[in-house]
């Protein structure tokens, strides 16, 4: 790796666990002392939550939902990814989410985008956390950009599970609501989310060792504890088995390309693999 202006990227639909990622790279970096551009990956939709609701209303789903490449701004996701691994720069914004406080504090509503603006200058690193960070489809080609590209799959019984119980807890859905947006979702999922995982350097998946086969009905989300992870990689060849084996309590290998950790390791696990590789990153731009 020898890149001046580095991309890291972790995707994954909503509620599968990407933004807990984002938390750990956001220490990794503060540990490593790297000044990261952070992106998220809603801030390309297409529509404002209002606009998505009157489309629904009608019947049009504002090209269908946030999975669906047509809902989202994917060609000026390209832009930014490619700006950035040439220049270092590139534009971006934010969406407002309801725990934005300093966003809403500045006069901006939940659910609408701040103006497009420039990166931050001087960055080492652009991260972005999102939906979309992986796609190859005959007009885009995001993959191309990323250096190290991660992917966040829990079984989908489980990824349910998390959305259905975050949406009725956190964000005042009700459960109905949640379910009939999960069936509108599945096409677009199977053919614009699930293909980008065929990208991914690494892939991390959880699976509850709990009864997960209604997952309508279950009242709780599986804990780390009731839970194995399942990692794999892309280039097995650049891992070095035997070390992770050794620092990560009660691992195994399930393949030669596939380590299975306790779903409570995962934050030390995913530094371990990831911490090199980042320093990689950084000793690289010296010789960019």
């Amino acid at each position: 790796m020898s890149k001046r202006h580095p991309v890291i990227a972790v995707t994954g639909s909503s509620g599968a666990g990407t933004s807990t990622t984002g938390q750990i790279f956001s220490r990794l970096f503060a540990s490593e002392d790297i000044s990261a551009a952070m992106v998220s990956g809603d801030s390309f939709h297409r529509y404002t939550r209002e606009q998505m609701a009157r489309l629904a209303a009608k019947g049009q789903f504002g090209e269908r939902n946030h999975f669906a490449l047509a809902a989202n701004h994917i060609d000026r996701l390209e832009a930014l990814l490619y700006d950035y691994s040439h220049t270092g720069n590139g534009r971006y914004r934010h969406y407002v989410h309801d725990e934005d406080r300093e966003l809403i504090a500045a006069g901006f509503k939940p659910g609408t985008f701040t103006p497009w603006q420039s990166l931050p200058a001087d960055t080492d690193l652009l991260f972005y956390e999102g939906l979309h960070g992986g796609v190859v489809s005959e007009n885009y080609n995001i993959a191309q950009y990323v250096d190290l590209l991660i992917g966040v799959v829990p079984i989908v019984n489980l990824e349910w599970i998390q959305k259905i119980h975050r949406d009725t807890n956190t964000r005042g859905y009700s459960p109905d609501a949640v379910v009939k947006t999960i069936i509108n979702r599945m096409d677009d999922y199977v053919h614009d989310i699930v293909p980008q995982f065929s990208h991914t350097h690494i892939n991390f998946q959880r699976i509850p060792l709990v009864d997960t086969s209604n997952p309508f009905i279950a009242r709780d989300v599986p804990t780390e504890d009731e839970s194995m992870v399942v990692i794999h990689f892309r280039e097995a060849t650049d891992v070095d088995f035997a070390r992770l084996l050794q620092l990560i309590p009660h691992s195994r290998l399930s393949r030669h390309d596939t380590l299975v950790i306790p779903g409570t390791k995962m934050p030390l696990a995913m530094d371990l693999i990831v911490r090199p590789m980042v320093q990689r990153l950084m000793a690289g731009k010296a010789f960019a």
